[in-house]
């Protein structure tokens, strides 16, 4: 199956949202050799993924994901990319742990650094949580606690068939932003720090395909992946089934300009 898009994408033929999700699916499901794997990725790179493709290839990793539920209708994620290469402190879990501290339910995926000085995951565990909970644990703690975290090796077993691959090819790929589109919880409402521009729209976008309600996705225009403090945040926020791309600056919503050195971790 996956001969056939690959085929496709080589020879610049378009590939549809359901191909996209029948050739990850088969993927997750270690139906395919570690060189259609790469070969896949690096195609679908060098054509560039777009919001049909990226929306099929993150319904079949949903499909495939060990999913928890919750009582909250309303819950948020707060996982974005990664790739800054600025090494700031790990902003999202602090973020993560403020807005469950203000009363909003946070489902927070993540994993251990990839492209960053410290993931999610290492942050947790220096602090002494434990991260490898099992999924009714993760449920009490959300329940409960107002907050869990949803480690991503955990919840998504069937991504180690493309570990190895992606190790070797050792560049981004459409990987790099799925994460963040699939959150085991089904968080519909979500923060989304990306590390190129180009991304917000594409995901903005893909996040409506998905169902997703509320969501802000976002690049620091200096560079970093995470709404900033430095300068202006380009933000590509979907509401009501529209996207709406627009500026944000610290000043507008009362807070004073940072330096990098304040950021690093």
């Amino acid at each position: 199956m996956i001969n056939d898009t690959l085929a496709k994408v080589v020879d610049g033929l378009p590939v549809d949202r359901l191909e996209a999700q029948a050739a990850m699916a088969a993927i997750m499901g270690g139906e395919c050799t570690p060189a259609q794997i790469g070969a896949f990725l690096v195609a679908m790179r060098i054509r560039g993924e777009t919001v049909d493709q990226i929306s099929g290839f993150a319904e079949a990793m949903r499909d495939s994901c060990v999913r928890i539920r919750t009582r909250h209708p309303n819950v948020v994620d707060t996982c974005g990319t990664g790739g800054d290469a600025l090494d700031t402190f790990n902003i999202s879990t602090a973020a993560a742990l403020v807005t469950a501290a203000a009363g909003v339910p946070v489902a927070k995926h993540g994993n251990r650094s990839v492209s960053s000085k410290c993931g999610s995951a290492d942050v947790l565990t220096e602090l002494g949580v434990r991260i490898d909970l099992e999924p009714f644990e993760v449920e009490a703690c959300l329940d409960e606690l107002n907050i869990g975290f949803l480690f991503a090796p955990s919840h998504h077993p069937a991504m180690k068939h493309a570990i190895g691959p992606r190790r070797e090819l050792g560049m981004r790929t459409v990987f790099n932003v799925l994460g963040p589109l699939t959150n085991p919880a089904g968080a519909r409402r979500q923060l989304l720090g990306v590390f190129d521009p180009k991304l917000t729209e594409l995901l903005a976008g893909t996040l409506r395909e998905l169902g997703s309600e509320h969501a802000l996705v976002v690049h620091g225009l200096d560079g970093l992946d995470e709404m900033s403090t430095l300068g202006p945040t380009l933000i590509s926020e979907l509401r009501g089934g529209e996207v709406r791309t627009y500026e944000l600056t610290p000043e507008e919503v009362g807070l004073p300009r940072a330096t990098a050195e304040d950021l690093v971790g």
